[in-house]
């Protein structure tokens, strides 16, 4: 009788270190299948290059971020099927574990209902690549740079340097700045009776320059345009300038280019409207 149980409990043992080690051997497969295909992918975006809505660092970024959690979803599945094997082997009654499980899950789930929403916004901005790390968004509830995006809360850098814990439950609409272009855009107050046919040209020259002059000529993707006037009162005329620029940059460009019309209009001769009506134009606005 002890032989026949030290036999069973050999047999048993065995076979559940068989269980083991196929566990940890598909895991290693399944976890260097996944490393190696995000891998390809990454590579086939650098040779396919980058283009204007994208960037290769962030998608680098968002395909290593899924490629971590497959390989964790994927080493709690392939390990929780080996448990509940391990279990049955040593005789346990599963019955009764999985339905106590189910009950537990239930209540965590009521309690837990925020967290889950969370990771499962998380998963869908990852999936749809609705911003990466580096990239300007106004989330609504804060406005910053990406510093990190995690499963469950998104990481943002203030323009005061304040950082922002953003939960991704909570984001119901997301404006991403850093992608497609940026636009610049200038209004310039001149005095009633300023000659609109210089100042055009002025404004123009000045927009020219800048097109021309480094770093400048990469962040701007059309020269500046006049586009008109944009108001016309009895103290002051408003001209709109816009220009088309890389993402991020139109706040850089706006303020050079009114430094060059500011100049150009001084060189022209060309009066700009008084202080106090340009403060009250603005304050009405």
């Amino acid at each position: 009788m002890t032989g026949e149980n030290w036999e069973a409990w050999l047999a048993s043992g065995l076979r559940v270190l068989l269980i083991v080690v196929i566990a940890l051997t598909v895991r290693f497969v399944v976890r260097r299948a996944i490393s190696r295909l995000i891998g390809r992918l990454n590579r086939e975006d650098r040779q396919r290059g980058t283009g204007l809505l994208l960037n290769s660092e962030r998608r680098r970024q968002r395909s290593e971020t899924i490629g971590s959690v497959l390989r964790s979803a994927a080493s709690v599945l392939i390990l929780g099927t080996a448990a509940m094997m391990v279990l049955s082997e040593l005789g346990v009654q599963l019955g009764p574990l999985v339905a106590s499980a189910g009950i537990i899950g239930v209540a965590i789930g009521f309690g837990a209902r925020n967290l889950v929403a969370d990771v499962l916004s998380g998963m869908f901005m990852l999936l749809e690549d609705q911003y990466g790390v580096g990239d300007r968004v106004d989330a609504g509830e804060a406005t910053g740079t990406v510093l990190e995006i995690g499963m469950r809360v998104t990481t943002l850098r203030g323009d005061n340097g304040e950082v922002w814990y953003v939960r991704n439950g909570e984001i119901k609409r997301i404006g991403n700045l850093s992608q497609g272009w940026s636009t610049a855009t200038l209004d310039v107050y001149l005095a009633a009776d300023a000659d609109l046919d210089r100042a055009r040209k002025a404004i123009e020259a000045a927009a020219e320059e800048l097109s021309r002059t480094a770093p400048f000529d990469e962040m701007l993707w059309e020269p500046a345009e006049v586009l008109g006037l944009d108001s016309v009162t009895m103290d002051t005329m408003v001209v709109k300038v816009a220009a088309k620029t890389q993402p991020g940059k139109a706040l850089g460009v706006e303020r050079e280019l009114r430094w060059r019309v500011k100049r150009a209009l001084d060189g022209a001769g060309i009066e700009l409207a008084p202080t106090q009506v340009v403060a009250d134009a603005t304050a009405k606005v």
